[in-house]
């Protein structure tokens, strides 16, 4: 019975988070859709979606740092951290989708260009072909992240080799930063968009630290 009632609270306070990140997402994509300055409507829900999702993983990956700053115990996974991180991966996937539409007809183009005599198809060895090259990786390891999103991954896999796997969102946001800032560049972008990519990255790689620095200092007394 008490087995039976846990249960069901948990999935009460599932279904709650998910309402909350339903309607957080859908002000968050709305909001930054209006505020995007272009005419090209596939562009702007490029941009929402980014900067949507970014936000999310952002907030998935100071979790842990924060529980280590606040001396609290630190689980191997949390519902609400897991939840912030499937919406953040939606989101994101939804990006990669979007994103392709934008510069080019052909996707292909994204990671390949045509050679000027040969007109053959060649790898880009360009900077728009190195951040669309992490932008895909990224994509890759996002897919990997939400098939991990579950209970039973996590049981089958046991928490050691799903901690291992579920690591990969450092490389995933590491390849997001390099990704983001290489459109920066590429689009030439204009203020406010380089502040607002900040905004976004220093706090978390700065909670980061000051987690990491915790954690070393609790090693060497242990």
């Amino acid at each position: 019975m008490i087995k039976k009632t846990s249960t069901h609270s948990r999935l009460t306070k599932r279904i709650f988070h998910h309402s909350i990140l339903a309607l957080l997402s859908l002000l968050l994509l709305g909001s930054l859709f209006y505020l995007v300055q272009s005419p090209d409507i596939i562009y702007k829900w490029s941009m929402s979606t980014a900067y949507t999702s970014l936000l999310f993983l952002g907030i998935t990956l100071i979790t842990g740092p924060i529980n280590l700053l606040r001396k609290h115990r630190n689980p191997v996974s949390t519902d609400l951290r897991r939840d912030i991180g499937i919406w953040s991966g939606l989101i994101g996937l939804a990006h990669v989708g979007i994103g392709w539409q934008v510069h080019m007809g052909n996707m292909l183009l994204y990671f390949f260009k045509k050679e000027e005599i040969s007109q053959q198809l060649v790898l880009r060895s360009d900077l728009f072909g190195f951040a669309n090259y992490t932008g895909l990786a990224g994509a890759f390891i996002l897919a990997l992240l939400l098939a991990l999103s579950n209970d039973l991954t996590l049981r089958k896999l046991k928490a050691p080799r799903w901690k291992y796997w579920q690591r990969w969102n450092y490389v995933l946001y590491l390849l997001v930063i390099i990704h983001a800032v290489s459109y920066q560049v590429i689009e030439k972008r204009m203020l406010p968009y380089p502040i607002v990519l900040i905004a976004l990255i220093l706090p978390v790689l700065v909670v980061q630290l000051m987690g990491y620095l915790k954690y070393k200092k609790y090693g060497k007394r242990s």
